[in-house]
C-alpha cells in the first residue's frame, strides 16, 4: 500500500463579511471626492463612496456639461462642471477619481496632481510604463497620494487567499492560472477596439489576472505572450506564460471574444485554492482543496459583500489621512511591475498605440 501524505489542517473560516481580514470601510476617515469622467464605472464608485464609506462625492467633471449634470443629479452631487480643469480647481475636492479612457489617464492624473489633488486612477494605470512614471513623478513633485484602482487587491476574499498562501496551507506554490474574457460584440469605433483610446483586451480585462498573479507571486522573471488582433489592430485575445522564481509558473489569459470562466486557481505541493468566477469581483467563493487522491475540500467561504469599490476608496482615505503617497496594498512598484508585463505582452503580439 502506498503511503498517502497527511492532509493539511482545515483552515479557520473568516467571518461572513470578511471584517477580520480587511479594515471596515466605514471606519476610514471621510474624504471629499471629485469624479473625472462620468462613465459607467464612475457610477459604481460614486455609489460606494456615498453609501459604504464616510466619504462624499462633492463634484463631477466631464467634457460635456450635460453629462456631468446628469451624473450629479443621479448621485446627489452638489457641483458639476463641463471641463476637467474646472473640476480639479474646485477647492472642496480633496481627491480625484480618474475614470477616463486609458489613453487619457496620464494627462488627467497629472492635471489633478498638479492642482494639488490626490488621485485614484482606473486600471490599467496608463498606456505604458513611461506614462506610469510621469504619474508617480507628479505625485512626488506635489507630495500627493496616487494609486491604481485595482479594486480586487483590496477585497476580503483576496485577503484570505493571500493569508492561506502565506501560511503554507497549500504548501509550496507551483502554478497559478487565471483568466478574464468577455463576449463583447463591439463596433469598430468602440473604445475597446480603438487604438487611439488604448483599446484591447489586455489593458481593460487582462490587467485583472496579471495583477492577481503578481500580487501573489511577485514580479516574473520572464514573459511569453501570444495573441490575435482585432480588425482595428488592438489585441483581441492574449495568452501569457509568466515565469517566476524556482519552478513557479503563472498561466494567464484574456479575450474580447468569449465569456471565459473568469476563475483563478493557485496550486501548491499540498493543495490548491480555487476562486469561482468571477474571481476579481466582490463576493467570489474561495474553495481550499487538499492535494490527496480525492482532492478533498477542506474549506469553502464566500464573503457577503456588496459593490466592492468601498475597500479601495477607504484605502485612499486612510493613506491620505496618514500623509502617505502610496498604498502598501497597491504600491507604485506593484503598478510598475503590472505595466511592465502588459507592455512586454503588447510588444510580443504587435500592438502599438498612436503616439507611443
Amino acid at each position: 500500500m502506498t503511503d498517502q501524505p497527511d492532509l493539511p489542517a482545515t483552515p479557520a473560516l473568516p467571518g461572513a463579511d470578511g471584517s477580520d481580514l480587511v479594515p471596515d470601510p466605514m471606519a476610514a476617515p471621510p474624504l471629499r471626492w471629485g469624479i473625472l469622467g462620468p462613465g459607467g464605472i464612475a457610477h459604481k464608485l460614486a455609489d460606494a463612496v456615498q453609501e459604504l464609506t464616510a466619504g462624499s462625492v462633492v463634484a463631477v467633471g466631464s467634457r460635456s456639461a450635460e453629462r456631468a449634470a446628469d451624473f450629479a443629479a443621479r448621485h446627489g452631487v452638489a457641483r458639476s462642471y463641463g471641463s476637467y480643469e474646472e473640476l480639479v480647481a474646485d477647492d472642496e475636492v480633496e481627491a480625484v477619481y480618474v475614470a477616463s479612457p486609458h489613453s487619457a489617464h496620464r494627462d488627467h492624473a497629472v492635471l489633478a496632481l498638479e492642482a494639488g489633488k490626490h488621485v485614484l486612477v482606473e486600471k490599467a494605470l496608463a498606456r505604458n510604463g513611461a506614462e506610469v512614471e510621469e504619474i508617480f513623478a507628479a505625485a512626488e513633485r506635489n507630495d500627493r497620494f496616487a494609486m491604481e484602482a485595482m479594486w480586487t487587491r483590496h477585497l476580503p476574499h483576496v485577503a484570505w487567499v493571500r493569508r492561506l498562501v502565506a501560511s503554507g496551507q497549500i504548501g509550496e506554490v507551483v502554478t497559478l492560472t487565471a483568466d478574464h474574457g468577455q463576449a463583447l460584440d463591439l463596433a469598430a469605433d468602440h473604445r475597446l477596439k480603438n487604438p487611439d483610446l488604448a483599446g484591447g483586451a489586455l489593458l481593460d480585462l487582462g490587467v485583472y489576472p496579471v495583477s492577481f498573479a503578481l500580487d501573489l507571486l511577485g514580479t516574473p522573471a520572464s514573459v511569453q505572450a501570444t495573441g490575435r488582433l482585432t480588425e482595428t489592430g488592438v489585441d483581441g485575445q492574449v495568452g501569457l506564460v509568466l515565469g517566476h522564481r524556482d519552478r513557479v509558473v503563472a498561466l494567464v489569459g484574456t479575450t474580447l471574444w468569449t465569456k471565459t470562466p473568469t476563475t483563478a486557481v493557485v496550486s501548491g505541493t499540498r493543495g490548491s485554492i480555487e476562486i469561482d468566477g468571477d474571481f476579481y469581483q466582490a463576493g467570489a467563493t474561495v474553495r481550499v482543496r487538499a492535494a490527496d487522491r480525492g482532492r478533498t475540500v477542506l474549506a469553502e467561504w464566500r464573503a457577503e459583500v456588496a459593490n466592492g469599490f468601498q475597500y479601495e476608496v477607504a484605502e485612499v482615505a486612510r493613506c491620505v489621512a496618514e500623509g502617505r503617497r502610496e498604498s502598501e496594498r497597491m504600491t507604485w512598484d506593484g503598478s510598475r511591475a503590472v505595466m511592465a508585463v502588459l507592455d512586454e505582452a503588447r510588444r510580443q503580439v504587435g500592438v502599438v498605440y498612436p503616439g507611443e
